[in-house]
């Protein structure tokens, strides 16, 4: 009965367990990269055993590209971004359906098409002050 009442009656939830204010274009670049070289790997490999794992990698490393680039979308860029920047309507929708190709192929030139769209979300990401507003500033000394 106690825990019936103290039990929350509204669950939230965000892309982690906090709205932390971190989004960042690498996360999505990351494993968009693992995606390319991955495929790499496969296609160099008669390892049957090993190419079944490859695929995947790469089909779960291509959602997780997915996903960060759908919580940029969704949680970073608010309407004024999309003011002044308006093709990153296009190039959130374009880079996720080019992760969802990245799953469905074996092809390296289709992840790196993935990679030059996050890049290009990347930029406008930049452009809109996505590193003063989500990064830490680096310790003094610490390597970049």
């Amino acid at each position: 009965m106690l825990a019936r009442l103290l039990r929350p009656s509204v669950t939230a939830y965000a892309h982690c367990d906090l709205p932390c204010g971190i989004y960042d274009p690498e996360q999505a670049r990351i494993e968009a990269e693992s995606c390319y070289k991955t495929i790499e790997k496969y296609n160099a490999s008669s390892d049957e055993h090993f190419k079944a794992r490859a695929i995947l990698v790469k089909e779960e490393r291509a959602e997780l590209a997915k996903h960060h680039i759908d919580v940029l979308w969704s949680d970073y860029f608010k309407p004024e971004h999309v003011q002044k920047y308006p093709e990153i309507t296009d190039l959130c929708w374009k880079a996720a359906k080019q992760a969802s190709k990245v799953k469905q192929s074996l092809d390296p030139g289709e992840a790196r098409t993935l990679i030059e769209l996050i890049d290009k979300i990347a930029d406008v990401w930049t452009k809109a002050g996505g590193p003063q507003a989500t990064r830490m500033p680096r310790a003094v000394g610490a390597r970049a």
